[in-house]
């Protein structure tokens, strides 16, 4: 079973895959796939994505092949769909990587392995939404109802636009907050609007007084064709210690990392900061994930 999009899976399956996740991560479920192997192909650099699906995969107790570019035939002129045919014959689930939209798709379209997107260029990241989910029904007790605010490139950040449609998904508050002219994009709010019936509070100033959960992303400066204006909308951006007096008890702070300077240093020993054990999360949701991928 292919995962290349969130707008893959029903509600339904999202939960089995949430359950799953909360089973392993408490010790009462543990998966195994001996003799399967999981083969990594990431064309773009990666440390928690890669790094936790080898993780989990071993976990699973499963082989891992990991195919690097700089070393392979892609050197010779070998293709991308040649490639990812030759490594469907190496393993049993692939997870791929690429910066160009739509790669994974394709990948999928000539596998008859499981893929799973590991990020596609600004597209889609559903693995992370899948972990986003986990984490603030993990730390909030529950999705429903809570208000995500959504803060920085939300016209460029993968995990963001997957995480909106997730959000949407479970009936959740999503409060988009991003300089102008990078919001998110029109068409992912009217799917939303449409598949949902939710709506998408809009801002471009940083207010979480009423956010129970703040999810950040770094505003990408190489956007901008003024280098000052960048670093204007940076500043303005940043979560600082100060903008957090006001903000709910048990507000949660996360962020899909790296973090460069979005969020104050001084943030991450605070128990509103709980993106390090949002990127933990990964391995026991990816060990659901490809669970779910080998069982199909």
């Amino acid at each position: 079973m292919d995962l290349i999009s969130i707008r893959d899976l029903e509600k339904k399956e999202v939960e089995l895959i949430l359950d799953s996740a909360e089973k392993i991560h408490s010790g009462k479920k543990k998966p195994d796939h001996s003799g399967k192997i999981l083969a990594t192909l990431f064309f773009e650099p990666s440390t928690r994505t890669k790094l936790s699906f080898q993780s989990a995969a071993q976990r699973n107790k499963m082989g891992v092949v990991d195919f690097l570019p700089e070393t392979s035939s892609l050197k010779k002129g070998e293709s991308f769909t040649d490639t990812v045919r030759i490594l469907e014959g190496y393993a049993d689930v692939l997870v791929v990587r690429h910066p160009v939209e739509g790669s994974v798709r394709l990948a999928a379209d000539v596998c008859e392995r499981p893929v799973i997107n590991g990020g596609d260029g600004a597209n889609q990241h559903p693995t992370q939404t899948l972990i986003d989910l986990f984490s603030i029904r993990k730390t909030k007790g529950k999705i429903e109802g809570m208000n995500v605010h959504l803060v920085g490139d939300l016209k460029h950040a993968r995990a963001m636009r997957s995480l909106a449609y997730g959000l949407a998904m479970f009936n959740a508050k999503i409060t988009a907050v991003s300089p102008k002219g990078l919001e998110l994009p029109k068409a992912d709010v009217d799917e939303i609007k449409a598949k949902f019936g939710c709506s998408i509070a809009v801002r471009d100033t940083l207010d979480p007084r009423d956010a129970d959960v703040l999810y950040v992303c770094r505003i990408q400066e190489e956007r901008f064709a003024d280098p000052m204006e960048a670093k204007r909308m940076k500043e303005k951006f940043m979560i600082r210690k100060d903008d957090l007096k006001n903000a709910k008890h048990g507000l949660v702070i996360l962020h899909p990392l790296p973090k460069i300077n979005e969020i104050e240093s001084s943030i991450d020993s605070m128990p509103q900061a709980k993106y390090f054990e949002q990127a933990h999360y990964g391995v026991p949701v990816r060990q659901a994930i490809l669970d779910w991928a080998l069982s199909k």
